[in-house]
């Protein structure tokens, strides 16, 4: 077990936005987290990242000590996809949060770097300016950035918004890639036919209640009348 959630309220200044949160993360789980807008899920990752604390209940965290921690990618903001540096300098700086300390990078993390870039088909683009990618490769990159923190868990917001459908498509594949090699990782996403193909586990929130947890095939056959209710709109699944 990484992370556990034990009877915890969620919200801020003492106004409750989610509550009786119990639910476990296990290494290697890949777990979406789906609901309305609203619902509860940002306010839910925001206190799995540790920047918002818990009104009330235990959580625990058990991290490898051979790793850092958590990898965050948020939803891009116009600012970030105006980035003024080159992809690799984008794609070292995320050893800046795993311990990083001389000013300088190692060739081993360089190396790093680009055996990540080539996995995810981006090494051929280390010199170009992140500003001038399309928005699945800066994705890309904001990936590969990530895996340099080497976390526990990857946690990704939404990362196929404002993309259009064949770069939806495009980063889902590398999500997925990533989910084959057992990294733990932690997606609030809409896409509900990836969540269903790709995760292990589907936690549906609804007005800070979680509503369901559990497999793809649990989840998408529940009696539940809510539960049907918003995965009717996904009928086609």
């Amino acid at each position: 077990m990484i992370l556990q959630f034990k009877d915890v309220v969620l919200g801020y200044e003492n106004k409750t936005v989610a509550k009786d949160i119990n639910f476990e993360i296990k290494k290697g789980d890949y777990l979406c987290i789906v609901g309305e807008n609203g619902a509860g899920k940002s306010t839910l990752v925001k206190t799995l990242l540790g920047l918002i604390k818990p009104l009330s209940g235990k959580i625990t965290i058990n991290l490898d000590k051979s790793k850092k921690g958590i990898g965050y990618l948020p939803q891009q903001t116009v600012a970030q996809k105006d980035f003024p540096a080159s992809v690799m300098e984008v794609v070292l700086s995320g050893f800046l949060n795993s311990g990083h300390k001389s000013p300088f990078y190692s060739k081993k993390e360089k190396a790093e770097a680009l055996s990540n870039m080539d996995k995810l088909g981006i090494a051929h683009l280390k010199k170009r300016c992140y500003r001038e990618l399309s928005g699945g490769q800066q994705q890309r990159v904001s990936i590969v950035r990530a895996l340099a923190m080497k976390p526990d868990i990857l946690f990704f917001d939404e990362p196929t918004s404002a993309l259009d459908p064949e770069l939806t498509q495009e980063i889902l594949k590398v999500i997925k890639e990533l989910a084959d090699e057992h990294m733990t990782m932690v997606i609030v996403t809409h896409e509900m036919s990836f969540a269903k193909e790709v995760s292990n586990r589907i936690i549906f929130m609804e007005h800070g209640v979680i509503v369901e947890d559990g497999t793809p095939s649990e989840v998408f056959a529940s009696e539940n009348q809510r539960t049907k209710e918003f995965l009717g709109k996904y009928r086609n699944l």
